[in-house]
């Protein structure tokens, strides 16, 4: 991939790591923290959203570590703890003392983890199709996490992401297979979620009484259709964070910013500036 992709943004020291960003509009801050998919970057997953949100806010969007066009040290070790460093030492480097935050599936454990252990940074929280409490590991969530490179096996991951199958198209299947072919990318991926995986849905896990003591106004958002993250998942946040609203897309599976783009942009647009 050339270096003029849209995938490669601007690059800052955060937390110790080379990370790659993307950093768009002014106003108030909004970090986005993408989901843990072969081959994907903050671009891949947000780039219907950035530009919007951009209109109104600061929409700041890092390839997290072991991700994207982030530095990958040799000496990495992946865990929640990394991580959260690593969105901090990116608002650090910013010069953001307090921002709204987005979390995606793998992002929402991040998100909330980052809200837990430093509350002050955060003003309003976003969790869609989020991780972050007990669940049972799905299939279709070990099969995104043992992924093996191949033009198939990503034709059926995609197949398993998306409610509505008309956007799953060759041409998707292969600029993803080849995203999660770079050099580098499935080495790291490998490394991060090896088999058994229940045991990293359970690291990814914040602890009951910690969310349940969150202050911060939070949106919960789920695809009803979801099959790689429980529905219930979302319910479970909704009934343990006091100030919690919950959105419930019909018609839609694990790519809810994809899937009804501009409901979500409006959604979260008008959450944030309420």
């Amino acid at each position: 991939m050339s270096a003029n992709s849209p995938e490669i943004g601007q690059r800052i020291v955060a937390g110790g790591i080379e990370t790659n960003y993307h950093d768009l509009g002014s106003g108030a801050p909004v970090l986005l923290i993408h989901g843990s998919g072969p081959g994907v970057t903050a671009w891949a997953n947000w780039r219907l959203v950035l530009p919007e949100l951009a209109k109104t806010c600061r929409a700041i969007a890092p390839d997290m570590v072991g991700f994207g066009y982030t530095e990958r040290p040799a000496d990495i070790e992946y865990g929640v703890d990394g991580w959260v460093n690593q969105a901090v030492g990116l608002l650090d480097a910013l010069g953001i003392e307090q921002t709204d935050l987005i979390g995606n599936s793998f992002g929402g454990a991040i998100a909330l983890a980052l809200a837990i252990r430093h509350p002050q940074r955060v003003r309003r929280l976003v969790l869609m199709g989020s991780v972050g409490v007990p669940f049972e590991l799905t299939p279709e969530l070990d099969a995104a996490w043992g992924y093996e490179p191949s033009l198939q096996a990503m034709r059926g991951l995609l197949d398993i992401f998306a409610y509505d199958r008309s956007l799953v198209t060759d041409e998707l299947a292969e600029l993803r297979y080849q995203a999660s072919i770079r050099p580098g990318f499935q080495e790291s991926f490998s490394a991060m979620f090896p088999a058994p995986r229940q045991r990293w849905v359970d690291a990814m896990a914040s602890a009951e009484a910690d969310i349940r003591a969150l202050r911060h106004k939070t949106l919960v958002i789920h695809g009803r259709d979801d099959r790689v993250i429980p529905l219930s998942n979302s319910l479970t946040l909704n009934h343990w964070i006091d100030d919690s609203q919950l959105h419930v897309f019909g018609r839609c599976g694990h790519w809810v910013q994809i899937e009804h783009n501009r409901d979500f942009n409006q959604l979260v647009s008008n959450f944030l500036a309420a």
